[in-house]
């Protein structure tokens, strides 16, 4: 019944499945979704080997099948669908990833290799809302992903090719389908069985209720009221003590309670049965899960076992120097928020976690991690007294503004910066490369990554499109230090990196302007003057790149763009909803193209409006 409430939102809407899978049908029809379908024509054939990772190829196959059936429907008649749903679920064994076989003997090399074994099904999952404005059509983007646990018993080779012979796996990524006679293969199953049978149905309802459901206390269906309280009666109403009301004699309850009081009351006592606390619950232990996390990081825990693992509490608190009382309790905490694997031979690291938070990992969170723990977490401890002010107060402040406290950080604090740009690096490897492939730019030839940081979206932009030189401006601070960042691969000649100022000194010429999480750091005033100075150098035609967290137009989404708000408090700075954006960029002679929601930050495309306006928007 979780989707019950959107079905009732989404009635009248024309919803559209970009697959031609009659499992991923019957999944969603059972759910009552009315849907069309639409098989989506996108050929499967991105590079697996340019993933960080399994999930994001799945990820990414599902966005453009979405894509797809959104736009060709969208030109078929000028009208896209409400919704379009894609959806795309691989196999994978210890980072591989298991196609469907092409012949018998195919078939048989894989289900050997998940013989006996655990792997781990992923399917990507796309919610594509469209609109249509002058014929233009609109894109909100919305993605996510799903892990299920899968254990093959060990099987002999007369069952093996039993299956293989009965025609099953041919048409099955990884050589097997869970819901039909491949089920006998299984062991067990740690996690949503629907998401390997194809779709995660059970994510998927969560995430249409973000989109589509807000709570308010209206929207609660009133409780029944309990009938009257018994009333003592009296001969002599004399004997009754007043009760002040307007216009009426008073009159005693049970208990010395006025009516009126116990009718008030009665509601609250029955939502508590129909809106338990669990969400405040979890609200009020969330700062216990972030220092565990912090903590489990700073104490290497995660690069431990990713070395070597299982191991005991004993060992792994012999090997971090750290009491075995207290290392089993982090331990199970963080099992318990699914960063650890907890098994009779001891601890080992999630996939999660193996991917994101051992130190030394390509996509390692290690550094932001850190960062948020030495920074970001003093800060917020001061919020109330930052919410008072309207500015936030820094430890050891003693009077300086927050931007010379931020200069100091470069100038006078080595250690300091350098853990800031390892931040900001590894948060950049996650998002460069939706940001470079959000939208076609392949027109562009020059770029210029304004606060471009190490340089690790300019780097994907160069990879994405050969023909585009990109420039980084950031300060002489930041440029000084960049090369430790730059890929161990050769030094790609259409990167290069120029020290600058952007509120002060002139900026290097482009066709296309990026501002990636720039804009969020500076008030309206100063968001309004750097846009001026881009809009100056930016000719007729170019084009601008915004890259920023986009708050919902309401306001009242739980999205972390709200929490980061409050963190920006330190720099005056805020987010900001697509509408408070497109204003901004429009008062500097930009027009808005399309936006593009990624799985961390939004994508926003604008151009330099000529005198005959702005060109056709290209396709995302």
């Amino acid at each position: 019944m979780v989707l019950y409430p959107v079905i009732r939102k989404l009635r009248h809407k024309r919803v559209v499945l970009a697959s031609a899978s009659p499992r991923r049908q019957e999944i969603l029809s059972n759910a009552g979704l009315r849907f069309e379908v639409v098989p989506s024509r996108f050929k499967e054939k991105l590079n697996k080997a340019s993933f960080p990772a399994p999930y994001a190829y799945a990820m990414e196959t599902a966005k453009q099948k979405a894509l797809d059936v959104a736009q060709r429907m969208h030109q078929k008649d000028l009208r896209a669908p409400d919704i379009v749903i894609g959806a795309d679920t691989i196999v994978t064994l210890q980072g591989l990833i298991l196609e469907k076989p092409v012949d018998k003997q195919d078939a048989y090399r894989m289900l050997s290799r998940l013989n006996g074994k655990e792997h781990s099904v992923f399917t990507g999952v796309t919610i594509i809302r469209c609109s249509c404005q002058d014929s233009r059509l609109d894109m909100e983007i919305s993605e996510f992903y799903e892990e299920t646990l899968v254990k093959f018993s060990q099987l002999s080779e007369e069952l093996l090719w039993e299956y293989i012979h009965s025609g099953e796996p041919m048409d099955k990524a990884g050589g097997y389908g869970i819901q039909a006679l491949g089920g006998m293969l299984v062991e067990y199953v740690h996690g949503d069985f629907l998401n390997v049978v194809g779709f995660p149905l059970n994510h998927f309802c969560k995430k249409l209720a973000q989109l589509y459901l807000t709570w308010h206390p209206e929207d609660l269906p009133l409780p029944k009221q309990d009938p009257l309280p018994a009333v003592d009666t009296h001969e002599n109403l004399s004997d009754l003590s007043d009760v002040e009301g307007p216009g009426r004699g008073g009159a005693r309850v049970r208990g010395d309670r006025p009516q009126a009081l116990v009718r008030r009351n009665s509601g609250p006592s029955r939502m508590v049965d129909s809106l338990p606390p669990t969400p405040l619950l979890e609200l009020l232990d969330g700062f216990k899960a972030s220092k565990a996390l912090f903590t489990a990081c700073k104490m290497k825990v995660f690069d431990l076992l990713q070395d070597d693992a299982p191991l005991s509490a004993a060992e792994i608190a012999q090997k971090i120097d750290a009491s075995e009382c207290g290392t089993v309790r982090l331990l199970d905490a963080c099992a318990a928020l699914g960063l650890l694997e907890k098994t009779e031979r001891g601890y080992s690291n999630t996939a999660l976690a193996g991917l994101y938070l051992p130190s030394d990992g390509e996509y390692s969170l290690h550094p932001l991690i850190v960062y948020n723990d030495e920074h970001t977490w003093p800060f917020f401890t001061e919020l109330e007294a930052a919410v008072r002010e309207g500015t936030g107060p820094h430890p050891g402040a003693q009077g300086r503004t927050v931007d010379s406290l931020f200069q100091d950080c470069f100038y006078q604090n080595q250690d300091r910066k350098l853990q800031f740009l390892r931040a900001m690096h590894s948060l950049g490897k996650l998002t460069a490369r939706h940001v470079a492939t959000a939208f076609d730019l392949s027109r562009f030839t020059s770029a210029c990554d304004l606060g471009g940081c190490t340089g690790t979206l300019a780097h994907e932009l160069a990879r994405a499109y050969p023909g585009l030189m990109v420039t980084v401006f950031d300060l002489p601070e930041v440029i000084e230090d960049v090369t430790g960042f730059q890929p161990d691969r050769a030094q790609s000649p259409r990167v290069s990196f120029v020290p600058g100022d952007f509120f002060r000194d002139s900026l290097p010429e482009a066709d296309l302007y990026v501002l990636s999480r720039v804009l969020r750091d500076w008030p309206d005033d100063e968001a309004h003057a750097l846009l001026s100075r881009v809009s100056g150098s930016c000719k007729p035609g170019g084009g601008l790149l915004v890259a920023e967290t986009v708050l919902d137009e309401p306001k009242r989404a739980a999205r972390p763009g709200l929490l980061q708000s409050l963190d920006l408090l330190a720099r005056r700075g805020r987010e900001r909803s697509l509408g408070e954006l497109g204003r901004l960029l429009r008062a500097h002679g930009f027009e808005v193209l399309g936006a593009a929601r990624t799985p961390i930050v939004d994508v926003i495309l604008a151009t330099r409006a000529g005198p005959e306006g702005p060109p056709n928007p290209p396709p995302p």
